[in-house]
């Protein structure tokens, strides 16, 4: 298994006249969340785009709202990668407020293109790789 932990303050503009993120905006943070934990394996978007030709759209989310979270309010993404990915990679994202409480959790899924030729490919090997100490058992790191 594979946490990736990050934080992203709630801005006005994200909030609707309640003063509460409005739902629309936490696939953002799931992407946030996604985008640093790929960086954190050394597998950056903009390497996998540009240099390795691989895009990940997004095939499904499911989504649980427990609480809201408010203008100005720092939240904490935690990132679970808890199978290796293959042809799909699910992510699991649960995101807290600043007491540290469990507010919202979702599963986002996945799936690897090539661009050039827009068919479905395996995750990449610099990416299975890389994970391979968080899969084994007992965890090396």
């Amino acid at each position: 298994m594979y946490t990736s932990v990050c934080k992203k303050r709630v801005r006005y503009g994200e909030t609707d006249k309640m003063g509460y993120l409005y739902y629309g905006n936490y696939p953002q943070l799931y992407e946030i969340g996604r985008v640093e934990m790929l960086r954190e394996l050394g597998l950056p978007y903009v390497k996998m785009e540009d240099e390795m030709k691989i895009m990940l759209p997004v095939l499904s989310v499911e989504a649980k709202y427990l609480k809201p979270a408010y203008y100005d309010e720092e939240l904490t993404i935690k990132t679970i990668l808890k199978e290796m990915p293959s042809k799909m990679i699910a992510l699991h994202a649960e995101i807290f407020n600043e007491q540290e409480e469990l507010i919202h959790k979702a599963l986002v899924k996945l799936f690897f293109i090539d661009m050039p030729t827009g068919k479905r490919v395996s995750a990449p090997k610099e990416l299975t790789t890389a994970l391979e100490p968080y899969f084994k058992f007992p965890p090396q790191k």
